[in-house]
């Protein structure tokens, strides 16, 4: 009998929320030929009204109604074969009854004109206004998911694939850009039509029209124009951040063995977009705040993954479209994965290593903070839900895992495979599986029930010992199971992997790996292998290419070893991890010279954070030499670090930083914000020289970003029970405040609230109440994320009538989580008390606010 092991930590929360279901594609009325959008544009009132007309091939005779996806729009007049048509619309559907009905094979063109003014959703208007008189004027498009039925009537889901064009009017002075290529411009004295044709298929989502005084950047590849939009003054920042795209369309080219499919790609950089980027056919759109001048490129990646993964979709989402929003994880996990595969053509292996075991632990922290899901479900409220760390993060993880299964080079023939057999088409999963098989001969269906088809992942602990007289290495391997599961069928938890595992020598002070491979899937198993000496450290799963946690329980001088020995980067991190648990001024010792010896900067910052654990005074002296580290990603988490240290030494250091300045905006940040982490725990007086200093930093660190300044106000949150603190945290809410300042010191207010007399918790709530209100997507999510954090019921109502109003999916769905988090916060029977009590006080207000009525409404009918 094995013993079961439960990890207490493991979350057991729901992905289905009530009012989940299955969803699936409607059936289809034919074929969606072509969409031709004819457009004007009156961007001074936030309206527009044109026509959309839909080439329809039946696929039957005699179908009398269809029903279209449109949202909120004016509809003027529906024409078939320029016959007026009947209908109805609601709202939300159009549905239009057809005379005559349909005969198969021949074709019907619907016109349906139509007008919008300020859509909520699908096209965005960006003007100055009195708070931000300096903000562009733009018009874009976003319509994933199911977003471009709010700006043009149309079957609006994924498996519908068609030609497109746009022809849109706008004021002489702005420039339009669309999918495919400009085929006609018109020009009078006071406007300009831009005629875009993109003559690939693709669907409704990836249809997109940019608006803007932009300032146009050519570049090429392979004769296909390359061009970069941006707000004028910003060019030297576009080339800085976009500059790379013809390598990579020529690296994308051959990793997916399909040349760049379309006529021309460009990046538009848009003002107030909600997403990073936005992978439209031929025309990405990125956020403008993706791009980085100087200072700011000098530990920046973020936007050069960010160019990387938008680009791959043009394959991976755009060329192979999927089915069903339930298989986004096609695409998504691909153009993750594809951040991966250009940081390791780009800066080698290492990086590439250490980036793709960032994105496993995004996902773990998901997974065991939020809930845990299959990738593939179509049990959904509203698919934008799917868009979270198992679609992208894991997806990519998954990737990977195929990519070691198959082996390199059968895994670039699988890819091939399946990007040439499915151009301009939809897919599903299966047909991902069916081509590696039809490349390879392998069937991966066994990986895919494991990470793809179920949830979760192995929680592993792996025990090692030596014996010496039968020279065998003893290794024990235990799969956690959650603590959730320990009444169900525990092996249906268990996965079933083949692991690779090798102990290392070191001879000349290079390591020597003795490889075996043994298959994990039981719950306890223990291996046993013979070998001529006793190893110096012990690899489990070679290369870490299995999504999985482990914990290693080894002696303290094999994983000495693993940390200074061991050719994978991942393995020398997990051997960090293991080092802290055991403690000790010894470990200590290895991890400050590691900080110093350790050759890549990507295990270096792992060893910063774990030094920062350790709770030994001897720890400052191992740390502060890392600030001299010449990659500010390591200098960054050394402040961050020290930051634990709350002492005078450490305040000093950090205060010398502030005062000096690095070369990185981010290294400036952490020690700016690190500042109130280390005066929260002092005086009174010390909490007011800390705030000093604050206040000078927001008014003279203004910078890219905000980055620095955004430090301060993190920093101030931290000193909870200070009352000034919280004054300047208010004052940097308000309208006119730059956009990234603002949303940062609306998210803190959750953080300084908890310790706060209860006089200034009422202020907090008010200014959330009024805070969430605005339309804005990201405020909304920032409010949501201040009122997650708080200890009292009120947040409560606040959050329930934000997820009431909210247009956005994924704002109702992280306010409905936020909801049970407040509850746990304050305890489940003082949150229903407080629940009732904040019910009781709405109904008595109520009650009050009805009775005012009707006296007046006495009093009126009385005069």
């Amino acid at each position: 009998m094995s013993n079961i092991y439960f990890d207490s930590e493991n979350n057991s929360k729901s992905f289905e929320l009530p009012g989940a279901r299955p969803h699936y594609n409607p059936d289809r009325p034919g074929q969606v030929e072509h969409i031709f959008l004819d457009l004007e544009l009156d961007i001074p009132h936030k309206s527009f009204h044109g026509t959309c007309t839909i080439t329809l091939n039946p696929v039957r005779s005699s179908i009398d109604k269809l029903t279209l996806d449109a949202v909120d729009l004016e509809i003027n007049s529906v024409k078939i074969n320029d016959t007026e048509q009947t209908f109805d619309y609601d709202g939300n559907e159009l549905n239009i009854y057809l005379q005559p009905v349909t005969t198969t094979g021949q074709k019907i063109q619907v016109a349906i004109a139509y007008s919008s003014n300020n859509p909520q959703r699908g096209l965005y208007f960006t003007t100055p206004d009195k708070h931000y008189p300096d903000k562009p004027t733009q018009v874009w498009t976003q319509g994933e998911d199911e977003d471009s039925r709010y700006w043009f009537p149309c079957f609006d889901y994924p498996g519908q694939l068609s030609t497109s064009e746009i022809r849109v009017k706008v004021p002489q002075k702005f420039i339009a850009i669309s999918n495919g290529e400009l085929i006609h411009t018109e020009e009078s004295e006071e406007d300009k039509i831009y005629h875009w044709m993109q003559k690939q298929v693709h669907p409704t989502y990836l249809m997109t029209l940019a608006v803007g005084k932009f300032a146009e950047i050519q570049d090429e590849w392979n004769g296909i124009p390359v061009t970069y939009y941006v707000e004028k003054k910003r060019q030297d920042d576009a080339r800085r951040t976009m500059g790379k795209t013809p390598q990579m369309i020529e690296f994308f080219s051959q990793e997916f063995g399909y040349k760049y499919p379309y006529p021309k790609y460009a990046q538009v950089c848009v003002n107030d977009f909600i997403f990073g980027g936005m992978e439209n056919t031929s025309t990405t759109l990125l956020t403008d705040r993706c791009l980085l001048d100087e200072r700011a490129a000098l530990d920046n990646y973020n936007s050069e993954s960010l160019v990387a993964h938008e680009l791959a979709h043009q394959w991976f989402g755009d060329l192979i479209v999927i089915k069903h929003w339930s298989h986004a994880w096609i695409k998504e996990g691909m153009a993750t994965y594809s951040e991966v595969l250009w940081t390791e053509h780009e800066y080698g292996q290492d990086d590439a290593a250490y980036y793709l075991l960032k994105e496993a632990r995004s996902y773990i922290a998901e997974d065991k903070g939020r809930y845990r899901r299959p990738i593939v479900t179509n049990v959904y409220r509203e698919a934008i839900e799917l868009y979270d760390r198992h679609l992208y993060e894991k997806g990519g993880c998954v990737y990977h895992m195929i990519k070691t299964e198959l082996g390199a080079e059968l895994f670039t023939k699988a890819i091939h495979n399946f990007v040439q057999s499915n151009a301009h088409k939809t897919v599903e999963t299966i047909d991902l599986l069916r081509a590696i098989e039809q490349a390879t001969g392998r069937n991966l269906l066994s990986l895919f029930d494991q990470y793809v088809f179920r949830g979760g992942h192995p929680d592993y602990k792996v025990n090692y010992a030596w014996d010496g007289n039968s020279k065998l290495a003893k290794i024990t391997v235990t799969q956690i199971i959650p603590k959730n599961d320990k009444n169900g069928d525990v092996s249906k938890e268990l996965f079933d992997l083949k692991i690779p595992i090798a102990f290392g020598y070191v001879k000349d002070e290079k390591p020597e790996l003795i490889n075996f491979s043994v298959r994990v899937h039981e719950q306890e198993q223990t291996f046993y292998f013979p070998l001529s000496e006793k190893p110096k450290f012990i690899s489990f799963d070679v290369g870490n290419n299995y999504l999985k946690t482990v914990k290693l329980e080894y002696p303290l001088a094999e994983l000495k070893a693993q940390l200074q020995f061991d050719p994978d980067p991942t393995s020398r991190i997990y051997a960090a991890e293991a080092l802290v648990k055991k403690g000790g001024l010894e470990v200590v010792k290895v991890l400050s010279k590691a900080l110093i010896d350790e050759p890549f900067w990507g295990v270096r910052v792992e060893v910063a954070k774990q030094l920062g654990k350790i709770k030994l005074d001897q720890v400052f002296d191992g740390l502060a030499v890392g600030l001299k580290d010449e990659d500010a990603r390591v200098r960054r988490t050394v402040v961050e670090a020290l930051t634990q240290i709350k002492n005078n030494e450490s305040y000093k250091l950090l205060k010398s930083l502030v005062k000096n300045g690095d070369a990185s905006y981010y290294v400036e940040s952490s020690a700016v914000s690190g500042i109130g982490d280390i005066a929260a725990t002092n005086t009174k007086s010390e909490q007011k020289k800390a705030i000093k200093l604050l206040k000078w930093v927001l008014k003279e660190k203004q910078g890219w970003n905000e980055v620095v300044r955004c430090g301060a106000i993190s920093s101030l949150s931290k000193m909870k029970t200070s009352e000034t603190a919280l004054k300047l945290i208010l004052k940097y809410t308000a309208p006119g405040v730059p956009q990234p300042l603002r949303l940062n010191a609306i998210r803190v207010l959750g953080t300084i609230s908890p310790a706060q007399s209860p006089v200034n918790l009422e202020r907090i709530l008010q200014r959330l109440t009024e805070l969430s209100r605005e339309t804005f997507f990201l405020t909304q999510v920032c409010v949501v994320a201040a009122l997650s954090q708080m200890e009292t019921a009120e947040a409560i109502g606040i959050l329930q009538s934000l997820a009431d109003q909210t247009p956005d999916g994924r704002v109702r769905r992280r306010a409905e989580e936020a909801v049970q988090k407040v509850q746990k916060n304050i305890g489940s029977d003082k949150a229903l008390k407080q629940v009732r009590d904040e019910l009781d006080k709405m109904k008595k207000e109520n009650q009050e606010l009805r009775s005012r009525l009707e006296n007046l409404e006495a009093k009126a009918k009385g005069s």
